[in-house]
């Protein structure tokens, strides 16, 4: 089980400048959180980072990796993504869950209908979505809010989602996806 406790703060972008300091994506509700979680280790858990923050600058950080001193080492690093364990993280409020939290629940309707499990969250810009189902081809995306994921039971492992009616009418039947392409082309 080891990993999947553990969840992706930042990211390493790339070097910056010749003295070994890098870019610094954070994926923190408040970006400078990044560099205050302790121990911050790559994604096998094998090594372990001390960074420091200098500046923000656009959509990421300036910052220096212990232990790292020029460019060549920061470039080496370039695309590592760096992880917590999820014990580390601060408590939420109630109705507020870490995605890594809601991936892996099993998502059934208030009658016990399963619809698979919540395989990703996803959040574009307009606002959060669950991407439920057995597997990617017959997955669907559902809003997660109030109306559409009323319970949400961690300790149970499961949400209990309610499907608009004709949420899923446009969904094809496995086998059918092709068939009428085919027709298209062969008419």
């Amino acid at each position: 089980m080891a990993g999947e406790r553990r969840i992706c703060v930042g990211m390493i972008a790339g070097a910056h400048g010749i003295r070994g300091y890098v870019k610094l994506r954070s994926f923190t509700e408040e970006p400078e959180d990044v560099a205050a979680y302790h121990p911050v280790t790559d994604e096998d858990g094998k090594r372990v980072f001390d960074l420091t923050i200098h500046k923000a600058i656009k959509d990421f950080f300036v910052a220096e990796v212990d232990g790292v001193k020029d460019r060549n080492q920061a470039e080496a690093l370039r695309g590592t993504r760096l992880y917590v364990d999820r014990d580390a993280l601060p408590e939420v409020d109630d109705g507020q869950y870490y995605h890594a939290d809601l991936v892996g629940l099993t998502a059934m309707d208030s009658a016990g209908k399963p619809y698979g499990r919540v395989m990703a969250v996803h959040d574009y810009g307009a606002g959060v979505f669950l991407e439920i189902g057995t597997n990617k081809k017959d997955s669907f995306m559902l809003p997660f809010k109030d109306a559409q994921v009323p319970e949400v039971d961690l300790a149970a492992g499961r949400v209990v989602i309610a499907v608009p009616d004709g949420w899923l009418d446009k969904r094809q039947p496995e086998g059918t996806e092709n068939e009428a392409d085919n027709e298209a082309a062969e008419g």
